[in-house]
């Protein structure tokens, strides 16, 4: 059985936010593979819609043995089980489960995207993505994670959470 590594977001900014992540974590073990790797816990402000609860972040790396269709189907049962709704775009939630990259695969289809297509804009994702993989090359872009920061364009607060 071949094992891939895939390196997912988390993020929570509703209820116990440092649980949810907590939790979150334990599912994503149970159910997909190993945590091999995971950043230190970030608060950093909304991205998208502004006017909500700060968020945690956190970038973990695991190795899976599931395909990216079935990660994400695993993913999107954990939001759910977790009690996730989704009613606006960037809107707040208990827990959001991002597939960032998945081994070096390129993957555009109707319900998935891999790279992640905003991890070159969001320093919330780069920060803690950098910690766990930052000579990582994204396969589209050909550059480093930490390349990505350096030259990330967006300017928001992030602080480590504790």
């Amino acid at each position: 059985m071949k094992l891939s590594k895939a390196y997912f977001g988390l993020g929570s900014n509703l209820g116990n936010r440092e649980e949810n992540l907590s939790i979150a974590r334990q599912f994503v073990e149970k159910k997909m593979g190993l945590i091999t790797s995971q950043s230190r816990i970030y608060e950093t402000a909304a991205w998208g819609l502004t006017e909500q609860n700060a968020f945690l972040n956190q970038v973990i790396e695991i190795e899976t043995a599931y395909t990216p269709d079935k990660v994400l189907s695993l993913i999107l049962a954990i939001e759910k089980k977790m009690g996730r709704v989704r009613e606006i775009k960037w809107g707040a939630r208990i827990i959001d489960i991002d597939i960032l990259y998945y081994a070096n695969k390129i993957i555009s289809t109707e319900n998935l995207i891999i790279p992640h297509p905003f991890i070159q804009k969001r320093r919330f994702v780069l920060v803690p993505l950098c910690e766990v993989a930052g000579k990582f090359i994204h396969p589209k872009l050909q550059k480093t994670n930490l390349d990505l920061l350096e030259n990330c364009i967006d300017m928001g607060e992030i602080s480590l959470f504790h």
